[in-house]
């Protein structure tokens, strides 16, 4: 199974966002610091530690949020990013004015700690898939704000990213089907309103749907929630009707059923567990040297 590879948001969508999590964690002022340094803050250094075994992500984004507080400040990887570290390995140090380590670190590891367990999870599920064809997709079941951080994550874990919004490409669900009266009548209108060169991808519950699906013209088709035995026909009739036709498959995947999923010959597997599943992975930062 080949990968995409990760791609960091731009700056000019990343610092507005880091920002406005700065100033919601900051407020009027980082008390505490500010109440240890009267004037200018001595420079020291803090290591970040890996406290449980995990994919790394999220640094770029970590180094940034320090810099945007001191651009003086020296944010460096120790691992690469997507790397799998165990528990106690140094993964970044961080040197720079104390106040600005004391005042970021907050921000700064909630990003990566919520990105590393993303990537941590996606990871679990390429791997069940490693040898086949199949590409594992996200969804876009994401934490309202975080979207962008949290597909990034979801292909540093070695997953592809699905539509990053709405605007990505059309994808005719169950209820699109019911609104516009059926798949033929929702291919239809959209093909003839459609900017080029979006492609339309159909969900299916049937063979029916499936058949006409293919009849309608759309380009992707997704097989949602449908048996192993069911998904091989429905694979079987696509591959003989247009073998350009892509296919992915939908709709309750786990890391125990995913592979049984790909072995039925579809293109793409889709799941949103490994984000809206995944847990926090455990990292925490620490001073080292002051010269305070």
């Amino acid at each position: 199974m080949s990968h995409s590879t990760p791609v960091l948001p731009s700056l000019l969508l990343l610092d507005p966002l880091i920002q406005a999590w700065l100033l919601e964690d900051i407020g009027r002022g980082d008390r505490t610091t500010q109440g240890l340094f009267v004037s200018s803050a001595p420079r020291g250094y803090a290591e970040w530690i890996v406290k449980e075994a995990g994919v790394v992500a999220g640094l770029p984004i970590a180094a940034r949020v320090f810099q945007l507080l001191d651009a003086k400040t020296q944010f460096t990887a120790k691992v690469a990013e997507g790397q799998w570290c165990e528990r106690g390995e140094v993964m970044a140090q961080i040197d720079g004015a104390l106040d600005t380590l004391l005042t970021g670190e907050r921000v700064a590891l909630n990003l990566a700690m919520r990105l590393s367990g993303i990537a941590t999870m996606t990871s679990k599920y390429v791997a069940q898939i490693a040898d086949l064809p199949t590409q594992l997709v996200d969804t876009r079941k994401t934490t309202p704000g975080l979207r962008i951080l949290e597909k990034y994550a979801s292909q540093v874990g070695g997953a592809v990213n699905h539509r990053m919004g709405l605007d990505d490409g059309v994808m005719i669900k169950d209820n699109h089907i019911a609104a516009a009266g059926g798949i033929t009548a929702a291919v239809t209108q959209i093909r003839a309103r459609m900017p080029y060169p979006l492609t339309i991808e159909v969900e299916t519950e049937t063979m029916a749907q499936v058949a006409e699906a293919l009849t309608a013209g759309a380009d992707i088709i997704m097989l949602d929630n449908t048996p192993i035995d069911q998904m091989r026909q429905a694979v079987e009739m696509i591959r003989d009707t247009n073998e350009r036709i892509k296919i992915e498959a939908s709709g309750n995947i786990t890391l125990d059923t995913i592979r049984a999923v790909a072995e039925t010959g579809v293109d793409y597997i889709s799941t949103s567990a490994p984000i809206t599943r995944s847990t926090w992975l455990d990292l925490s930062m620490k001073i080292r040297q002051s010269s305070h």
